[in-house]
């Protein structure tokens, strides 16, 4: 009889054992997933970002500047990815971080008609600087059951937080490069995106800029 009893115990144990494996092995085979989805959402972006251009510009603090700026921009047709702005150390004047896609004849043209405005102090390429970008977003995605503790997982790889739960679904927000957060996205799309919210994409030169030290 105790052999018997020591025979199914020991059944017992090794299949609680494969399901504890097999359940390791899933969570294994999720963060692959990601982080292969990462790296070729990562490269695909880099690759497209080859005629991507950053320009900075200072201009006054007066009411309707941003219109007068996006205005002129939208008659003459620039392809502009992203345009963020907000006040400097200084109240008298807001700074302006223009993302566009274009070649070198496009980005002179941009400079120039930037140039032509009374408003609009100093305008800035820092393209080709050493420079921090970051981008603000808030993402919410659909989150059931399962569904959660995935999401959780992709949240703390990307070094994203929860700010808010509800019964249906989570928001997570997240900063960082423009890569990492069309990364992000693209995870979040088989879940189900109901909303999202970017800020534009903001920079600063590490340092002093090289037009500035002249």
């Amino acid at each position: 009889m105790g052999s018997v009893l020591r025979f199914f115990n020991h059944r017992g144990t090794e299949t609680q054992r494969r399901k504890t494996k097999g359940k390791h092995r899933a969570i294994h085979f999720f963060h692959l997933s990601a982080l292969c989805l990462c790296a070729s959402v990562v490269s695909s972006s880099i690759i497209s970002s080859a005629m991507r251009h950053v320009l900075s510009a200072l201009v006054q603090n007066r009411p309707g500047v941003l219109a007068q700026v996006s205005g002129m921009l939208a008659t003459r047709s620039f392809n502009i990815d992203s345009l963020a702005v907000g006040e400097t150390e200084h109240p008298e004047l807001s700074r302006m971080t223009f993302v566009v896609h274009g070649d070198d004849a496009v980005l002179e043209q941009v400079r120039k008609q930037l140039d032509k405005l009374i408003t609009v102090v100093k305008v800035l390429d820092i393209s080709s600087e050493n420079y921090v970008e970051r981008d603000l977003m808030l993402i919410k995605v659909n989150a059931v059951g399962q569904q959660r503790n995935e999401i959780a997982l992709l949240v703390e790889m990307f070094r994203a937080r929860v700010v808010d739960v509800s019964s249906t679904n989570i928001m997570v927000e997240i900063s960082g490069q423009e890569s990492k957060i069309e990364a992000f996205i693209d995870l979040m799309r088989p879940y189900g995106i109901v909303e999202l919210a970017r800020t534009g994409r903001i920079a600063l030169v590490r340092g002093l800029a090289k037009e500035e030290a002249k």
